[in-house]
C-alpha cells in the first residue's frame, strides 16, 4: 500500500436517502472490530472520530428534487477538508458511511490534495446503482443517488464545485462495477459522459477477475492512483442484508473479496470508503462484519 498508516473517519450522514439508519453505519463497523483488525495487519491506525453532521429532525428537507441539499453539501465540505488533511499527514483515509452522498466529500478531498501536486486521480465505484442522477433526472430527489454525477461535475453546484473546480475525476478514469439497478436518466448520462460500466451481466459472463482488471486499468491510467467507493448494496442481500437499498442478484461473498484483493495487489488505492451499512435492518451486524472483512482484503490481507 501507499502508506502503512491508516486514519479512520466516520461520516454518520443519512440525509441523502429516504430510509433511516445508515447514520449508525460507522458505529456498526467499529463495533465489528475494524480498528483492531487493521492493526493486526501491521498498520498504524488512528481514528479521527466522526465528521459533525445535521440530523433530519433539525432541518427541513427543502427542494424535493434535491432533499437536504444545504445540509448534505455542508457535511461534504467539512468531510473533504478532513480527508485532505489526512492525506497531508501521510495517512490513507478509510471513510465509514453514512449514505453514499458522502462520496462527494471523499473524492473532493482526495482530488484537491493531488491537484496540488498537479496530478489527477481515478475512481472505482462498486455499487448496485450508478448514483449518477441529477435533480432533473432523479425519481426520488435523494442525493445518495447523485454523488457520482457530482464528482463528474454534474448536478448541484453546491456539491459539484467543492473547492471551486470541477470535475473531480475524469469520466475516462471512472469505472462502475456491479451495476444492476439503473434509472433511465442514469443510462443516458452514463453514455453521454463515457463512464465505463460493467454490470452484473459482465461479471456473470466474464468473471470478477476480468471485470476488476479492466476497472483497475481504467482508474489507474495516467493517474496518481484511485479512490475506491464500495457501496455495501453491491453485494447480494443474502450476504449483506443491512443496506439502505437492497437489490437481488448482487456480487457474491467471494467475488467481493476478490475485487478488494485485486485492488490491494495494485498498491494504487489512495482512499477507501464503505457506505450504506444500515444496522437497523441488519441481522447480528452481519453486513458491518462483512464490510470490515472487505476493508482488510483491500488493505492486503491474504488467505495464504
Amino acid at each position: 500500500m501507499r502508506s502503512r498508516k491508516i486514519k479512520i473517519v466516520g461520516v454518520p450522514l443519512d440525509l441523502g436517502q429516504g430510509r433511516r439508519g445508515v447514520d449508525m453505519g460507522p458505529s456498526a463497523l467499529r463495533v465489528a472490530g475494524l480498528n483492531s483488525r487493521i492493526r493486526a495487519l501491521g498498520y498504524t491506525v488512528e481514528d479521527a472520530g466522526n465528521v459533525p453532521v445535521v440530523i433530519a429532525e433539525t432541518a427541513p428537507a427543502g427542494d424535493p428534487r434535491a432533499k437536504y441539499l444545504t445540509e448534505v453539501s455542508e457535511s461534504c465540505r467539512k468531510h473533504a477538508r478532513w480527508v485532505e488533511g489526512i492525506l497531508r499527514g501521510g495517512f490513507l483515509p478509510l471513510v465509514l458511511g453514512g449514505d453514499h452522498s458522502i462520496a462527494v466529500g471523499t473524492v473532493s478531498g482526495v482530488a484537491n490534495f493531488y491537484r496540488g501536486k498537479k496530478k489527477k486521480v481515478g475512481l472505482i465505484w462498486i455499487d448496485a446503482h450508478a448514483d449518477i442522477n441529477t435533480p432533473e433526472t432523479s425519481p426520488s430527489g435523494n442525493i445518495h443517488g447523485m454523488p457520482l454525477a457530482c464528482c463528474l461535475g454534474l448536478g448541484p453546484v453546491e456539491l459539484s464545485r467543492i473547492y471551486g473546480f470541477t470535475p473531480k475525476v475524469s469520466p475516462a478514469n471512472v469505472a462502475l462495477v456491479g451495476a444492476r439497478d439503473l434509472d433511465e436518466g442514469e443510462k443516458r448520462i452514463l453514455k453521454e459522459q463515457g463512464v465505463h460500466v460493467q454490470t452484473m451481466r459482465d461479471i456473470d459472463e466474464r468473471g470478477m477477475r476480468s471485470v476488476m482488471q479492466k476497472a483497475i486499468d481504467i482508474a489507474a491510467h495516467g493517474t496518481a492512483g484511485f479512490c475506491v467507493s464500495f457501496d455495501m448494496d453491491s453485494v447480494d442481500p443474502t450476504v449483506a442484508p443491512g443496506v439502505g437499498t437492497p437489490v437481488p442478484g448482487g456480487i457474491s461473498y467471494r467475488e467481493a473479496h476478490l475485487a478488494m484483493e485485486m485492488i490491494a495487489d495494485t498498491g494504487q488505492m489512495v482512499s477507501l470508503e464503505l457506505v450504506e451499512v444500515n444496522p437497523v435492518i441488519d441481522s447480528q451486524n452481519k453486513t458491518a462484519t462483512l464490510g470490515v472483512e472487505l476493508a482488510l482484503s483491500a488493505l492486503g490481507k491474504k488467505i495464504l
